[in-house]
């Protein structure tokens, strides 16, 4: 058994959405994830814009690959995450499962498909946050912007 979270991305193609959440999930998780990512009908490669919208924010997904979504992949998971796949993923008893109602970036222009990204940014941020402890996740560090590991502990 494992001490990391393990997350299954689900979306139809595994070619937008659930491959910027599984990036996102793998960036700010780190080492205390294990992170999966498919679909119930793969296309043969990542949306180029989606690519183009997480390399802006410093997350390559390039050499990620489409997968077909698998009974093994959703039953070896703790959380499955999915975005517009319907009935499409089996259940499993003791599983948390979650549908997030997220625009398809397909046939999108990158100003559209940043929303998207940032939209999904926020409900990975919000997931690790509910499952993995306190601390763990990695925040990016900016101007004016404290991380967990900068902030006291009382004030």
């Amino acid at each position: 058994m494992s001490d990391k979270a393990r997350i299954l991305f689900v979306c139809v193609h595994n070619a937008g959405r659930s491959q910027m959440a599984a990036g996102y999930a793998q960036a700010l998780g780190g080492d205390h994830v294990e992170v999966f990512s498919a679909g119930s009908e793969p296309k043969d490669q990542i949306n180029p814009i989606a690519i183009q919208a997480m390399a802006e924010d410093g997350i390559d997904i390039a050499g990620n690959q489409p997968q077909i979504l698998t009974a093994d992949a959703v039953r070896r998971s703790d959380a499955v995450i999915t975005m517009g796949c319907g009935d499409a993923c089996p259940i499993f008893p003791g599983k948390r499962y979650e549908d997030w109602k997220l625009t398809d970036p397909a046939g999108r222009g990158i100003e559209e498909v940043r929303p998207i990204r940032d939209d999904i940014k926020h409900r990975v941020t919000a997931l690790l946050d509910e499952l993995l402890p306190a601390g763990a996740t990695a925040e990016p560090k900016g101007e004016g912007h404290v991380s967990r590991a900068d902030r006291p502990i009382t004030e």
